[in-house]
């Protein structure tokens, strides 16, 4: 039984972001657990120690997660917490995500130079983002902007848009507002046309599948209108297949007993773009979301989708 004596090594990335982040989920579980002992293990995952490669050659997906869980299944760490956006569409075999402690703005947000919002920038203007779901989302709306990659954390890219590198760049609202950027938000992207990751914005709290307790207690802090809202979008991208050089993006509503789930998925030349909506009842929204899969995979003429 966990005690009044009891440790666990919590598991999280270096980044500002990452730590801001277990923070808030550390938060979370002192106030479920006021016994227990919680110790922060710091580990570094390729995506944070290859800071120029882009992602789609890195490695794609779990590029962020993956060291993390290894530590977890070898048992260095307990649990690990984790943004859910940067989580792999399949879990390792042996690891849950056990609960989604909070969810904060999903959207996308423009932070630009000059203070110009995304109508308003200059004809070809140099906007950096790692996103292939945000670079063909840009391209889309405005196809004269020179949508280029950016490394690095949050901090950096700001860094690189002050010093004149870019004249604008796209990051999730969330992070900014967790490192305390909200103020430098020039605009708020809709998440009706740009509509964002699947489980942006979510963190989430994964562990070893074998460990029944941990997850029983991991249960108290999990927030089940999010944690629905993540599963739906979740399967959603486990239906496409969730390769990181296809724009993929996934939205989903809690309330009244359904879920809209508001779905985009591209293709990995980033020329052509789909979008689709569904309301559901609650019960009906994960077969919804397979569905939904299917319908836009279909409409891009796409079998698989492309993989690094």
């Amino acid at each position: 039984m966990i005690g009044p004596y009891r440790s666990l090594r919590v598991g999280t990335r270096g980044s500002r972001l990452a730590r801001a982040q277990t923070e808030l989920a550390l938060a979370a579980l002192r106030r479920a657990w006021p016994d227990v002992s919680l110790e922060i293990v710091v580990i570094t995952p390729a995506g944070d120690r290859d800071k120029t490669t882009p992602l789609t050659i890195l490695g794609g997906q779990g590029v962020f997660s993956k060291e993390l869980h290894q530590a977890l299944l070898d048992g260095r760490v307990d649990l690990a917490v984790h943004s859910v956006k940067d989580l792999p569409s399949e879990l390792p075999e042996g690891v849950v995500l056990a609960a989604i402690v909070a969810r904060s703005d999903p959207r996308d947000a423009l932070v630009s130079r000059d203070g110009s919002r995304l109508a308003e920038l200059p004809l070809s203007a140099r906007v950096g983002t790692s996103s292939r779901r945000r670079q063909a989302l840009l391209r889309a709306v405005r196809p004269d902007l020179d949508v280029v990659d950016i490394r690095g954390n949050v901090d950096t890219r700001l860094r690189k848009l002050d010093q004149g590198n870019f004249d604008a760049v796209v990051l999730a609202a969330t992070g900014l507002h967790r490192l305390g950027w909200a103020g430098r938000v020039t605009e708020y992207l809709s998440p009706d046309t740009f509509v964002p990751a699947p489980g942006q914005g979510a963190l989430g709290v994964t562990c070893r599948a074998d460990d029944e307790e941990l997850r029983k207690l991991l249960g108290e802090v999990h927030d089940p209108i999010a944690g629905l809202a993540v599963e739906v979008e979740r399967a959603f991208l486990r239906a496409i297949g969730g390769g990181c050089q296809t724009p993929i993006g996934a939205y989903a509503t809690v309330g009244g007993g359904q879920v809209t789930l508001r779905a985009l998925l591209g293709d990995s030349a980033l020329k052509r773009l789909e979008w689709r909506q569904v309301t559901v009842p609650d019960e009906q929204a994960v077969a919804a979301a397979r569905v939904l899969a299917a319908e836009l995979k279909a409409a891009l003429g796409i079998e698989e989708v492309v993989r690094p």
